[in-house]
């Protein structure tokens, strides 16, 4: 779902033109994919988020015509990505020597929820984000002992995929405009997963020790008294690493002796206790004044008001024809010389297939494609 989509967005709006290949008619799946139980107008926010500045080509790649039309397509473009099941694009006719035989020099990613060839991917496992905070064993560090492990707040996992494929693909070209030589770039979500987590992982595997979440609440397994996320009389603040004597004399508490570590279950819930009362902006300006780090929680929607406030570029609005203006993040990179743009809105279904098309192909053949139903 954002595997692709999220990584070509970004490179989109670096500057690259991203050609999006989909179903005719009804196009990829993600369109149709209810966010909140809603679509806006016919489609999805998950969509519109994450297909910005690219061109819509509709082809049927099960038809031999369509496969044809695309290799030949690939003819003139540095890149390909897909992030199909392993073995997919193989059987349509579309895996990385087929490509490689259109332009020798590809840049052929494949991204996937488990790699190209592992146990996983053999047993035909879906890859899918939650699936793989579930099996990386990251949920299992977020929530409280004795309780069910609790996922993260957004698609992490298919986040740090997006933007490992991303690097990936740039490490290639770079690596092609000193060799000549292009290749296959292979990301997944599981082992970005497992990377993201290497400092945890650093201390588990060589400490010999195996962390417990706490009982009380600190917000990982691995971090000592006070880091987590405490209740206050008008919200929640997150108070990160400090100093415990610091800490206890701006809460009016005692934490003499203690070790924030070995004690970490008592002092959380000490604090539990003598912030509850207190508002969240008057504990952070004291908190901070004295050194700590600590900050409000806030909603997403507070966040946002706060960049649209500040005039923040990684807001954009886009004028769809569904349902007119919408807004929607931008690009978080910001470059002095080629600065990103806002040039497309995400695109209809087929939309730019005669534009794409005409710069590879002759109208003779387009005209072919269309009367055979291999494009749209």
């Amino acid at each position: 779902m954002m595997l692709g989509p999220f990584a070509t967005q970004l490179l989109a709006d670096l500057g690259a033109d991203v050609v999006k290949v989909e179903r005719p008619v009804v196009g990829e799946w993600e369109r149709g994919l209810e966010m909140g139980g809603r679509l806006l107008n016919g489609v999805s926010s998950a969509f519109l988020a994450m297909n910005r500045n690219k061109r819509s080509v509709a082809v049927d790649l099960k038809s031999p015509a369509g496969r044809d039309a695309i290799l030949e397509l690939a003819a003139g473009f540095d890149v390909v990505v897909e992030n199909f099941r392993p073995g997919v694009m193989d059987r349509l006719g579309l895996g990385y020597e087929a490509f490689a035989a259109a332009r020798p020099d590809v840049i052929y990613c494949s991204g996937s929820g488990w790699g190209q060839d592992t146990a996983y991917a053999r047993e035909n496992r879906p890859g899918q984000d939650l699936l793989v905070q579930a099996m990386s064993g990251l949920a299992a560090n977020a929530g409280r002992a004795g309780e069910a492990p609790v996922v993260a707040g957004t698609s992490v996992s298919d986040a740090v995929g997006a933007l490992t494929l991303g690097n990936g693909i740039l490490a290639a070209l770079v690596a092609r405009e000193r060799t000549g030589r292009g290749q296959r770039v292979e990301v997944d979500l599981f082992h970005s997963t497992m990377a993201i987590m290497c400092q945890e992982i650093a201390a588990t595997v060589n400490q010999k020790q195996d962390y417990e979440r706490s009982e009380a609440g600190i917000a990982q397994p691995w971090l000592s008294a006070p880091y987590g996320i405490y209740a206050v009389a008008d919200g929640a603040v997150a108070i990160a690493m400090g100093d415990l004597d610091r800490l206890g004399a701006v809460v009016g508490g005692d934490f003499t002796g203690l070790d924030g570590w070995l004690h970490r279950d008592e002092i959380k819930s000490a604090l539990d206790g003598l912030v509850a009362g207190r508002s969240a902006d008057e504990l952070v300006a004291a908190l901070t004044g004295a050194g700590l780090w600590a900050a409000r929680v806030r909603t997403m929607r507070e966040a946002v008001d706060e960049l649209r406030a500040d005039g923040s570029p990684l807001l954009v609005t886009v004028d769809l024809p569904e349902s007119g203006e919408v807004e929607l993040v931008g690009c978080p990179i910001t470059l002095s010389g080629t600065p990103w743009t806002q040039r497309r809105r995400p695109p209809l279904v087929g939309e730019h297939t005669d534009e794409v098309l005409a710069e590879a192909l002759p109208p003779s053949e387009i005209a072919a494609l269309r009367a055979a139903g291999a494009i749209q």
